[in-house]
């Protein structure tokens, strides 16, 4: 067998093992990862570990920290219902809002992690609240971040716009823009019916606190299970606020403590720096917990406890593993023979396909410098229309970071409140194989078949 084919097979048999038995599949990814890239693909423990995702398991664990002591503290209820206020109490709106705010953010040039970041924990902290699905609401989330993404001034617009210019071929960021926008669009409003967003229609958010068991902000009192991926772990309890000790969420009118000042502080400067300064979201996510912390050490009691670590033991194990499948070339070489096929349209669906299942791994960022110059020699033939082919490939790119393997996927993972990790981990695992097996195929019928772009 060829080395470029190993890691697939080897990551074949993770996914089996993770699924018929209670082991965490990163710890198997980090096995694989050992015995492949030493055995098969002749790297040393050095490089192998260089795979390691330290960017992405900062920002898991500096984003989970600052938002458990945020939740502490009480700021993530007043930030809900500042919200509240907002949509008029409307629950229905409550998921579109989300969405709308995600794509502005990622439209004006934010990175989509960082966009996902802040707002996911707030968005899934409604969901929990309001007893709205948590699938829909973290998805909306990150389709909401998808369609802004591809803006011409964007990090994904202008990154597919200077490939596309300098291979010479004809592009369009207009459609660019328009054709992730619309298309995450459509996803949100299936995502809507299907996840039941029609049951929301109607109700206000005065209906649920009436009807309220006394939890603030759907928090409990007792510990709340953790059986993620193999976990054994527990949640730290939550502080709540009985009904009998202040008024419902949505009509409450509390006085706002120093820590929530300091808190609502440090999410105003996360956002400043990591999305107009560009700075590393983990890092200034990871100071502004530190600062609480020592400002309020009663707040951040138990924060540590909540951070969400079969997550982080899971994506971490994954990619380092993705990381020696990289290495080990297999995605240039299944890259190259699709390429070699000479059917143009066939070419453009199994690229879609590529891109789509790759970038549920690894950088979408990446996987579009990689995808789009493959796709160059027959798009200059002319046989097919380049920009049609160009937004495909963005689209089937970007849906993909659903995937509790991405890093917008394992935000939301690791950000859902009162749901079991476990269950919630396979509800993302099959929504995301099936955007990664209908997506790039919609997109192509959409954007390549009809010739029209």
């Amino acid at each position: 067998m060829s080395t470029e084919l190993i890691p697939i097979l080897a990551l074949a048999v993770m996914f089996v093992a993770a699924t018929l038995l209670p082991v965490n599949m990163g710890a198997l990814g980090f096995v694989a990862a050992f015995f492949v890239g030493t055995l098969a693909v002749g790297m040393s423990s050095d490089d192998i570990i260089g795979g390691f995702p330290a960017e992405l398991f900062l920002t898991l664990v500096g984003i989970t920290y600052l938002f458990a002591i945020a939740q502490n503290n009480g700021t993530v209820d007043l930030l809900v219902r500042g919200a509240v206020r907002l949509v008029g109490g409307r629950v229905a709106l409550i998921p579109w809002v989300m969405f709308g705010i995600t794509g502005v953010l990622t439209s004006i040039g934010a990175l989509g992690p960082a966009a996902v970041a802040i707002i996911a924990p707030i968005a899934l902290g409604f969901a929990a609240r309001y007893k709205i699905n948590a699938l829909l609401m973290g998805m909306m989330v990150i389709h909401g971040a998808q369609a802004g993404g591809f803006s011409p001034i964007s990090i994904y617009g202008v990154t597919v716009n200077n490939i596309a210019s300098k291979a010479g071929l004809v592009s369009s960021p207009l459609a660019l823009f328009l054709g992730s926008l619309f298309f995450n669009a459509a996803i949100g409003v299936l995502l809507f019916v299907f996840l039941g967003g029609r049951n929301l229609l109607g109700r206000s958010v005065h209906d649920e606190d009436r009807n309220d068991d006394g939890a603030v902000g759907g928090a409990s009192a007792a510990p709340t299970p953790m059986r993620g991926h193999g976990a054994t772990t527990t949640k730290a309890p939550v502080q709540t606020v009985t009904a009998e000790s202040s008024p419902p969420l949505a009509t409450a009118v509390r006085a706002v403590t120093f820590e929530q000042i300091l808190t609502l502080i440090g999410l105003g400067a996360l956002a400043l720096f990591s999305l107009v300064l560009d700075l590393d979201v983990g890092f200034i996510s990871m100071t502004v917990a530190v600062v609480l912390a020592l400002a309020s050490p009663k707040a951040q009691k138990g924060a540590i406890a909540q951070i969400s670590w079969s997550t982080v033991l899971l994506i971490g194990g994954v990619l380092t593993f993705v990381g020696v499948l990289q290495e080990a070339g297999t995605v240039e070489y299944v890259g190259d023979a699709v390429a070699s096929l000479g059917l143009p349209l066939l070419v453009a669906l199994l690229l879609c396909y590529i891109g789509a299942i790759v970038s549920a791994f690894a950088s979408s960022t990446a996987i579009l410098g990689a995808t789009i110059p493959l796709a160059v020699p027959f798009l200059l033939s002319g046989n097919i229309g380049a920009v049609g082919v160009i937004v495909a490939l963005s689209v089937s790119s970007t849906i993909v970071d659903v995937s509790p393997f991405s890093t917008n996927g394992a935000l939301v993972l690791a950000n859902a409140q009162d749901v079991d990790r476990d269950r919630f981990y396979k509800q993302i695992l099959k929504y995301s194989a099936l955007v990664t097996l209908v997506g790039p195929l919609v997109a192509w019928a959409i954007f390549v078949l009809p010739g029209w772009l």
